[in-house]
């Protein structure tokens, strides 16, 4: 038995504070472009298996309880208990929590109470400018606002993230370089003359001027590959390498292995496990396993990635430390890893990395 301390959740989203449906928690659970086939509910996933089978026992159920039979559960408890046993019960001890995410989520305050943990901001570039342009009237103003804006979230958030500018397949939506401030000025001013009709950054050189903004400000940077593939980041990471600023690679799956191969071969790049082992239930361990097949153990950060159900939340944290103990344990019991090295390589994965990378240990300073 692999033994880890209490995880530090690297990524994820607040939770819904309100009184979910059948419907409205099944869309929830799986996000997908349409309903499921015939016959079968969003709970016929790898996602709804590993929420009936790890869910339930935190709510004073049996593992695998029927989806009716945990609904009713669930409305029994009311949301914030339910958020609170499920939260508590997942053995996390600290959150960094991505706030740029709409909808009625709790804040990182919140989440902190309702799972007794610490939590930290990890700021959203994108809602940062959209905040920012609503309260400047010209071109010139809302740059330097931003600027202003950029500095001061760094002095409170442990990271910046950003979730447009490399999911548009396997070409990267940014150029790599920073942009001048010529191209800067007519980016922005084109954005803001469109924010009447839709406030969106979508723009590239605007993206990837808020993306040097981050860079500049020395906080780690958490980029979102969804499914894309991660190798369209190549670009950016040469671009940034020597700036002394952290990337952290959030996604990926199914192409983790990329992820795990610029993590090697980059200093400042770092892997996220990701949601990926909440979609992937029991073959969690087998995703695993190919992530640390390349990259290095000290650049491998865990996350649930959980949004909006805090079974999400709960299932990230879970599936992970099983699968976790699953391949270390395996290759220690087969003579390949000391079990000493084991544990020491699984507090690294579950919690040590991430309180180095994001200085979460007030006496961290590498």
């Amino acid at each position: 038995m692999i033994e880890t301390p209490p995880l530090v959740d690297q990524y994820c989203h607040g939770v819904l504070r309100t009184e979910l449906g059948l419907g409205t928690f099944e869309a929830q659970l799986m996000r997908s472009a349409g309903p499921p086939a015939a016959g079968t509910t969003s709970f016929d996933t790898q996602t709804g298996f590993a929420v009936r089978r790890w869910c339930p026992p935190l709510l004073g159920l049996e593992p695998h309880a029927t989806p009716a039979r945990y609904l009713a559960r669930r409305r029994e408890l009311g949301a914030a208990e339910t958020a609170r046993l499920l939260l508590r019960g997942s053995g996390v001890a600290a959150y960094l929590v991505d706030t740029g995410v709409p909808g009625d989520l709790t804040g990182p305050k919140e989440l902190a109470l309702a799972g007794d943990a610490e939590a930290f901001e990890s700021v959203r570039l994108e809602l940062l400018a959209e905040q920012v342009a609503d309260t400047s009237g010209t071109v010139g103003a809302f740059l330097a606002n931003l600027a202003e804006a950029v500095h001061h979230a760094a002095t409170g958030a442990v990271a910046f993230t950003c979730a447009t500018a490399f999911t548009r397949g396997d070409t990267p939506a940014v150029d790599p370089e920073p942009p001048g401030p010529g191209a800067v000025r007519g980016a922005a001013g084109r954005w803001l003359a469109r924010r009447p009709r839709g406030g969106a950054v979508r723009d590239p050189v605007l993206l990837a001027h808020l993306l040097w903004s981050a860079v500049a400000s020395g906080r780690p940077l958490q980029l979102h590959t969804d499914e894309a593939d991660p190798a369209a980041l190549t670009g950016f990471v040469r671009a940034t390498a020597g700036f002394g600023t952290r990337l952290v690679l959030l996604g990926g799956y199914p192409h983790h292995r990329r992820t795990a191969q610029l993590a090697a071969a980059f200093p400042h790049v770092y892997a996220d496990t990701g949601a990926a082992l909440g979609r992937t239930g029991a073959r969690a361990a087998a995703v695993l396993a190919e992530l640390l097949e390349t990259a290095p153990f000290g650049k491998v950060l865990f996350s649930s990635g959980g949004r909006q159900l805090p079974e999400l939340h709960a299932v990230g944290a879970l599936v992970f430390r099983e699968a976790l103990g699953r391949v270390l344990g395996g290759w220690a019991a087969e003579g390949s890893w000391s079990w000493r090295d084991a544990e020491r390589v699984a507090a690294l994965v579950a919690a040590g990395n991430a309180r180095r990378v994001y200085r979460l240990d007030r006496d961290e300073t590498t």
